[in-house]
């Protein structure tokens, strides 16, 4: 539980239907209920399990709150949150049923590949499907990774 930051001005899009959009400015809590609802809609979609979801959105801070089921669910659900377009820091306060050990989080920089990754965090460049894996569904191809995204590395079992 706590802070995790972001880089804003990077991530996916989250777009506000346009009938909300266009009165954001009359009803600005429509427009954040509206952005909250495709928050928890993505995590579902990803079916991350996590019980009693509660997300809050103030300015570019999402705060979470529930229980996920797994140590990669509860950072992946961060991942999820924090990789959107505009949000700065997700202020983690999810529990976790089954405790494991907790991933590094790694800021993606202009020029790293996955294998260039690994080679830095595991001492070899041929562990990059761990990387990949670690971040699926939110990667969809190990080649298409990108500036200031944030990615999980999990701790290698020897």
């Amino acid at each position: 539980m706590g802070l995790f930051n972001f880089f804003k001005k990077s991530g996916k899009k989250v777009e506000t239907p346009k009938h909300v959009a266009a009165t954001a400015e009359v009803n600005p809590e429509a427009a954040k209920m509206a952005t909250i609802a495709q928050l928890e809609g993505m995590i579902r979609m990803m079916n991350l399990s996590v019980d009693d979801l509660d997300i809050d959105l103030n300015d570019d801070q999402v705060t979470v709150k529930g229980e996920a089921a797994t140590q990669e669910d509860r950072e992946k659900i961060i991942l999820v949150l924090g990789n959107i377009d505009g949000i700065a820091c997700v202020d983690d306060q999810l529990t976790v049923t089954e405790k494991k050990p907790e991933a590094q989080f790694y800021e993606v920089k202009s020029g790293d590949s996955l294998s260039k990754i690994a080679k830095q965090v595991y001492g070899d460049a041929m562990k990059y499907p761990v990387i990949f894996e670690a971040n699926k569904p939110m990667l969809e191809d190990p080649d298409k990774i990108y500036p200031g995204q944030m990615l999980r590395i999990p701790p290698i079992e020897q």
